[in-house]
């Protein structure tokens, strides 16, 4: 059986059903294939729920924390069946408000299943074959799983699987010292795990400055997360109580011993069972299609949206693709993704937020630049609230005095950080925040300061 739309969305993550919407009201007639579940890894295994175990676990730390703000709490434990309980009840939320929308939207049709190319314009799912002239891949991205020795034999969990135990690990080694794993390492640390972090590279967070990574060594170290840096040769052995990483190539070397493992070492695109060749649909040799600077593809009428375009792996980032798609298809407007400027957080406590370059980046770059810098010890908020880990850091042009980048670390900073972001979108200059009053006592009401306080990078 053969149906004809105006345009097929491969995908129910972030970009696809609002494209869908906006599609459908414009009166195209419209199909969005999902082969699991709507709301794609935000909703389903990403920030949704992983958000709502970091508040699980906030609520834990400030609990044991009370006699630092004169309450009394006694001993506290965490009931892990009544955070999964918590977290769930959020996602299915989350997803059936979804669900509902894309079912009420006229002209929108929901189809179930596995879709692959049979042509450019063509795909097939199940026994049916759905055609148009526009087709939009918002097929996401997975937990990728490394080629490291053990792994055949050895029980692990990734960023999808740990979401399904009720039970906490008595020791949790996470492989990864990235965004994924750090977070999930404070989090069961929180719950009462003991945790232990492997990276192989020098140090945590290594795509950020060297300072924060230094301060988030202190935060986990300070919380009694065991770190193990620069692990040459990762491998797994299995146990008769648990499972055991080694962490070195030479026999007899340092492992680490735990019940569970949990892999945090990346993503990968869900593109492999596409069947790109059969549109022309071009992706690089790790699996992320080619777009251009308004998210085409190689094939025209074909679009990549979100985590499988390898422009951004973020929520936030999918949902501008779809703006960008659709308000150039039927606004006939020229946004491109070039124009969007990198911002994002890391969900540890407290946040790491970051807009624009990193202070690497800047001196990469060879930029003449002005750079702040005020610790949150000397922020009246964090001091108020006993959260004063991490620092504000700021970076200008020199000579245009434009904003180049900041980083907000700390109690706040994903929130705050966005002050910065608007003036930079608005191509101002630094001294619009210098000459900005913000509400005190507030974590923002800084950043007029750290602006003030800029000296040279030397």
């Amino acid at each position: 059986m053969t149906q004809q739309f105006d345009a097929l969305i491969v995908g129910g993550g972030q970009a696809g059903p609002s494209l869908a919407v906006r599609l459908a009201k414009a009166g195209r007639k419209v199909a969005l294939v999902e082969r699991h579940l709507l709301g794609g890894t935000c909703v389903n295994t990403g920030c949704t729920p992983t958000k709502a175990l970091v508040a699980s676990a906030h609520a834990a730390h400030i609990a044991r924390r009370g006699a630092d703000f004169g309450v009394k709490t006694g001993p506290v434990t965490v009931d892990m069946h009544a955070v999964k309980a918590r977290m769930d009840a959020i996602v299915t939320k989350s997803r059936t408000g979804l669900e509902k929308w894309l079912q009420s939207t006229p002209n929108c049709t929901v189809v179930r299943g596995q879709a692959q190319f049979t042509g450019p314009h063509a795909m097939q799912v199940g026994d049916e074959v759905l055609k148009a002239e526009q087709i939009f891949l918002n097929v996401g991205a997975r937990p990728a799983i490394p080629a490291m020795p053990g792994l055949d034999s050895v029980p692990f969990l990734t960023s999808t699987g740990i979401l399904a135990l009720e039970e906490l690990p008595q020791h949790l080694v996470v492989v990864g010292g990235g965004y994924v794993g750090l977070e999930f390492a404070q989090i069961f640390r929180r719950y009462g795990s003991e945790v232990t972090v492997i990276e192989k590279q020098s140090r945590l967070a290594s795509h950020e400055d060297e300072d924060t990574s230094a301060a988030i060594r202190e935060i986990f170290t300070g919380e009694g997360i065991n770190l193990q840096v620069n692990a040459n040769c990762i491998h797994l052995e299995q146990r008769d109580d648990g499972v055991s990483v080694g962490v070195e190539c030479n026999e007899g070397a340092p492992h680490v011993e735990g019940s569970h493992v949990l892999l945090a070492v990346g993503r990968v695109p869900n593109t492999a069972d596409l069947n790109l060749a059969a549109a022309g649909v071009e992706a690089n040799d790790k699996g992320f299609i080619r777009v251009n600077d308004e998210l085409q593809t190689t094939t025209p009428g074909v679009y990549a949206l979100g985590d499988c375009n390898g422009h951004g792996a973020f929520t936030h980032t999918s949902y501008n693709d779809y703006e960008i798609v659709a308000d150039n298809l039927l606004n006939g407007a020229a946004r491109k993704v070039s124009d969007r400027i990198s911002t994002y957080a890391i969900y540890i406590d407290p946040p790491v937020a970051r807009a624009g370059m990193s202070e690497a980046e800047v001196r990469k770059s060879g930029k003449p630049a002005l750079m702040g810098v005020r610790p949150m010890t000397r922020v009246s908020r964090a001091i108020e609230k006993s959260e004063t880990d991490g620092f504000m850091k700021v970076l200008v042009d020199a000579e245009t005095k434009r904003i180049l980048g900041a980083t907000v670390f700390g109690v706040g900073g994903d929130e705050a950080i966005h002050c910065i972001l608007t003036a930079m979108y608005a191509r101002q200059p630094a001294s619009l925040l210098t000459h900005s009053v913000h509400i005190h006592p507030t974590v923002a009401e800084l950043i007029p300061t750290v602006f003030g306080e800029l000296k040279p990078l030397t």
